[in-house]
């Protein structure tokens, strides 16, 4: 999922959050409020030394756990390598510690640097523009949505594909419903039984007749056939 949103500039000099936090204003130590004030203390430099912090924005009411590590925008922290003095110095200034840190806030990329008074475990700080992270983020940000986009079509591909199936295979149903039934059979039995029934014999011939004839000696007709063949009478 996308970490920024898409003008990240736009929203930080807009928004009211990025506008209270853009300015300097106070900020406290909120780690181990049960604790005793110097346990709170030693916690707090350990803390700073491993690279982390918990500081609230009082002015808005903001709670962060704060990461004092270069790659600490991307996730990549490494517990085991102390922050270099760029983001936590001990050094610059007697009695207080110099914190830098990048972070992601509400979509935008954010580079917070800010001063904490070791006694107090308060101090000030303020937000900046992270320029440089921003336009990383942009282009993680423009090929996570083409990747979105591309998955997108060949979804909406897919689903085309499949509904000119299913009305491809709805149309072929149909049709072959609406069909009348083949002919071959029925006139194949009709044509059959004509030409068994009908059809004349090649011997036929129509002077050719046979007839029930009476036999001599015998009180009765012979129902056998006997062939009369008819010729024409002589002058």
């Amino acid at each position: 999922m996308p970490r920024v949103v898409p003008d990240q500039r736009h929203k930080f000099e807009n928004d009211e959050l990025f506008r209270k936090i853009g300015r300097e204003s106070e900020v406290r130590y909120t780690g181990y409020r049960d604790r005793s004030h110097e346990e709170r203390q030693v916690r707090f430099q350990a803390g700073c030394r491993e690279g982390h912090a918990e500081i609230a924005f009082v002015g808005t009411g903001t709670n962060l756990n704060l990461q004092f590590l270069p790659d600490a925008w991307i996730g990549e922290n490494k517990p085991d390598r102390p922050p270099p003095r760029e983001f936590v110095d001990f050094d610059r200034e007697i009695g207080k510690v110099h914190l830098k840190a990048h972070f992601i806030l509400n979509g935008v990329c954010i580079l917070w640097k800010g001063v904490v008074d070791l006694q107090r475990l308060d101090g000030t700080g303020a937000a900046e523009f992270d320029e440089e992270r921003a336009k990383v983020e942009d282009v993680v940000l423009r090929e996570t949505i083409d990747q979105q986009n591309r998955r997108l079509r060949e979804f909406e591909e897919r689903q085309r594909l499949h509904r000119e199936e299913l009305e491809r295979q709805a149309e072929a149903e149909v049709e072959s419903s609406m069909s009348p039934p083949s002919k071959f059979g029925s006139n194949h039995h009709h044509q059959s039984g004509f030409s068994h029934y009908s059809r004349p014999s090649p011997h036929y011939n129509p002077s050719v007749t046979t007839s029930p004839t009476p036999m001599e000696g015998v009180g009765g007709y012979y129902r056998g056939k006997i062939t009369i063949v008819q010729i024409g009478n002589k002058c």
